[in-house]
């Protein structure tokens, strides 16, 4: 169906003029020539010898009529072979086990619907600039404390930095852990709650509509003030996907073992399984191997991640770590959390995007339908890229993270509706 002309040994030629249309729909439908309508020969005959008008009129009258069954016969096309091959397979079926088929399909569409009407009714995962306000309420890893007119403001240095200029350089000079910074504002009548409702904003991305603070910051002549000594910010999706791109002041390393009691052996330090956490110094991989990241995003996304950092701050091995100035490294475990799917996820950590293409194809994709394609494609490995986004899905559930979780259950979900198409 839909065939080009020019694979065809008796294709119109382009000199036929009004005829040209109608030909070309004979072109497109040349794979009912072997049920009857011979008309490969008369569309032969067209291009050789001259034809008397009437002749001319009868055959375009012909020519019309055929047409007319092949489109009726095209619209009930599909429908008459997947009947006829139901048909086939069944012939010889005994009644209890097509009865049972039966079943099987309509439990099948039931357990679908069901599934995408929970998927709908299920709450809305929390987005970046949602968890991100949650980091900055509960101070989850903090790594730098900011002091303005005599009040702490524990923070994360590598948000801060990829956010604002102003924040980039003056806390370069303050590169150790837990360093108090003393900050210095030129900008005048900024307070205690208005610094505070600054720094939400450079978390969220949002002023908020709640307080006087933040809608004193909305003020034009306060905001030109601190977009001339702060600097103008962009949005907190190109920011975060910079601070993912580039891993600044990154202080987490993401280390795989498949080694189960080497795992379990830093379990007994109060870690858990299927990841530990091991000094900066210890534990499996190499530099180029480990993956690095920050353990204020790890914590804001996922609660597994931020129990088990939580963990070790209780042990007071932190405060080790913020002496030596080295960064944590969290083993995981590779049989549960393989290591080429952690791209994925912390992408999608850091930038709310779910990007197949990193673990299916090596490289970033074109976007969401053009991952959806790749996984219906047909052709080697199909099955195994979609069984991949199963076993993603999965590991989004194990690690509490929502976003990615529910990123999953739309791929798949149109997935399943291309390939019922």
């Amino acid at each position: 169906m839909g065939a080009n002309g020019s694979s065809y040994p008796h294709s119109c030629s382009s000199r036929m003029g009004a005829n040209t249309q109608t030909q070309q729909t004979f072109i497109g439908t040349s794979s009912y020539s072997q049920q009857g309508y011979a008309w490969e020969s008369k569309l032969y005959s067209l291009e050789h010898g001259h034809e008397r008008p009437t002749d001319r009129k009868k055959k375009s009258l012909g020519l019309a009529t055929l047409k007319r069954r092949f489109i009726k016969r095209r619209k009930s096309s599909r429908s008459a072979d997947h009947a006829r091959q139901m048909r086939e397979l069944l012939s010889g079926w005994d009644v209890r086990d097509t009865n049972a088929l039966v079943e099987e399909y309509e439990g099948t569409a039931a357990l679908k619907e069901l599934s995408f009407q929970a998927s709908l009714a299920r709450a809305e995962a929390p987005s970046l600039p949602r968890d991100l306000a949650a980091l900055y309420q509960h101070k989850y890893c903090t790594d730098v404390d900011l002091i303005f007119q005599g009040t702490c403001f524990p923070a994360h240095r590598a948000i801060l930095a990829a956010r604002c200029p102003f924040f980039k350089t003056r806390l370069s000079s303050s590169p150790g852990y837990g360093a108090e910074v003393h900050m210095d504002i030129e900008t005048a009548g900024i307070d205690v709650p208005m610094f505070s409702a600054l720094l939400q904003y450079l978390y969220t991305g949002e002023f908020g509509v709640s307080s006087a603070e933040d809608s004193r910051l909305q003020n034009v002549d306060v905001l030109v003030q601190l977009s001339q000594e702060f600097g103008t910010p962009n949005s907190l999706e190109a920011d975060m996907k910079g601070l993912f791109d580039y891993m600044c002041y990154y202080d987490a390393l993401l280390s795989f073992s498949s080694d189960f009691e080497m795992v379990e052996s830093f379990n007994e330090r109060g870690a858990g399984a299927p990841a530990a956490i091991s000094g900066g110094g210890g534990g499996p991989g190499t530099p180029d191997e480990d993956l690095r990241a920050h353990k204020a995003i790890l914590s804001a996304r996922s609660p597994f991640f931020r129990n088990l950092l939580q963990r070790r701050i209780r042990t007071g091995e932190e405060m080790t770590e913020r002496t030596l100035q080295t960064p944590t490294r969290i083993v995981l475990d590779e049989s549960i959390i393989p290591r080429k799917y952690v791209q994925v996820i912390l992408h999608c950590m850091y930038t709310d995007v779910v990007e197949l293409g990193l673990v299916l194809r090596g490289s970033h994709s074109a976007g969401s339908l053009g991952e959806v394609q790749a996984l219906v494609s047909g052709g080697r490995g199909a099955s195994t890229r979609t069984e991949e986004a199963m076993e993603l899905y999965h590991i989004a559930l194990f690690l509490e993270f929502s976003m990615l979780a529910q990123g999953f259950l739309r791929v798949l979900w149109r997935v399943s509706i291309l390939v019922e198409g």
